[in-house]
């Protein structure tokens, strides 16, 4: 049986970010797709579990020191 329908889509990462995704990835044994699929589901889960959501923190740089 097959599963759902996976869309492809066209994703822009600094390369500080692909790196360190990629390094959990292989921690994980994951591709990094698999990883970047893994990290949006678990992070769609969340806001659904605690139903926050803050569009105002959406426009802020964030930081990432990676």
């Amino acid at each position: 049986m097959a599963g759902p329908e996976k869309k492809q889509i066209p994703l822009r990462l600094s390369a500080k970010l692909y790196d360190a995704i990629a390094s959990w990835a292989e921690d994980d044994f994951r591709s990094v797709n698999g990883q970047i699929e893994y990290l949006l589901t678990e992070c769609v889960k969340q806001r659904k579990k605690n139903g926050k959501y803050r569009p105002e923190e959406l426009d802020k740089e964030i930081e990432l020191d990676i």
